[in-house]
């Protein structure tokens, strides 16, 4: 095959833009040799990427199976160009992290906003994802590393803890257990419980402290945002525990919290894939995202 950089450029902002006109302004070309580009590409692959109307242009599944692809290859290519031409040292460029919806909110921001301060020529580009789609994005290569609730033994991940946080009790402030100053675990038997959904790092650990705790609350709702955990308690609909982290920074406003005994935590690891070395830039974030954590404990 004889496929040139300049026709997976053109292909990558057509895909994006989802127009020949506008992927042309962005890459300087036509509209004709924006449609010429893709054209040759196509028949350089013998498949069709593009479905063109006189409205629209759709990506088929070839187009998408490309488009989601290339934009990660040719981000490295670019790493690499920088990196040949010695300017990876001034640390220009962007890293991708993909990270659990909890960590999204509650820490990376501050990590985010610490590069633009520290490290101008470094932008962080974060995927949320729940913990199962961020652990396969680490995998497949899409993001440089990851931030997530502990997965446990994997082989196919290197993970360094950077956090462990414990969870807590929330409740509305006319339950019975909001008087106390701590609650135990076992003094949830028969609450009904608000909790994450399985698709949440932290539900198996909450249910494996329940089950070592020795009791089995009846589940009143699972949910997949804590938001939605915090509006349900102010409707009245039970109790729940989470992590330190989903807490809003300023506090919940008709609800109580409280610690919960014994106390039992949840850890925040780094992972990228293992045996692979991540590039200078990415070094740069995992230090940074460590940092920022180690100080939140």
């Amino acid at each position: 095959m004889n496929i040139s950089l300049r026709q997976l450029r053109v292909f990558q902002a057509v895909a994006a833009h989802g127009s020949f006109t506008r992927a042309g302004a962005q890459v300087g070309l036509s509209q004709p040799a924006v449609s010429r580009c893709v054209t040759e590409l196509e028949q350089q692959l013998g498949l069709k990427l593009l479905d063109r109307t006189t409205r629209e242009v759709l990506l088929t599944a070839a187009g998408r199976n490309l488009a989601t692809r290339l934009e990660r290859v040719l981000d490295d290519l670019d790493a690499v160009l920088l990196d040949v031409r010695g300017l990876a040292t001034q640390r220009q460029g962007r890293v991708r992290i993909a990270s659990s919806p909890t960590l999204s909110a509650n820490l990376l921001p501050e990590c985010i906003a610490r590069c633009q301060r520290e490290h101008p020529g470094l932008a962080l580009v974060l995927l949320d994802r729940m913990q199962h789609d961020a652990l396969a994005s680490v995998l497949a290569g899409e993001v440089d590393f990851g931030v997530v609730i502990d997965p446990g033994p994997n082989s196919a991940l290197h993970a360094e803890p950077v956090l462990s946080e414990p969870f807590c009790f929330v409740a509305p402030p006319t339950h019975r257990l909001a008087r106390k100053r701590s609650v135990r675990w076992t003094e949830l038997a028969g609450e009904p419980l608000v909790l994450l959904d399985h698709a949440s790092g932290s539900r198996r650990l909450i249910d494996d402290a329940l089950r070592e705790q020795g009791v089995a609350p009846p589940l009143a709702q699972e949910v997949g945002h804590v938001t939605t955990i915090f509006r349900m308690l102010d409707a009245g609909l039970g109790v729940s525990v989470v992590p330190t982290l989903a807490l809003p920074p300023g506090g919940l406003p008709g609800l109580v919290v409280r610690p919960l005994l014994p106390r039992i935590d949840r850890n925040i690891v780094l992972v990228r894939r293992a045996r692979r070395v991540l590039s200078p830039l990415a070094e740069v974030a995992w230090a940074l995202v460590a940092r920022v954590a180690a100080e939140r404990a």
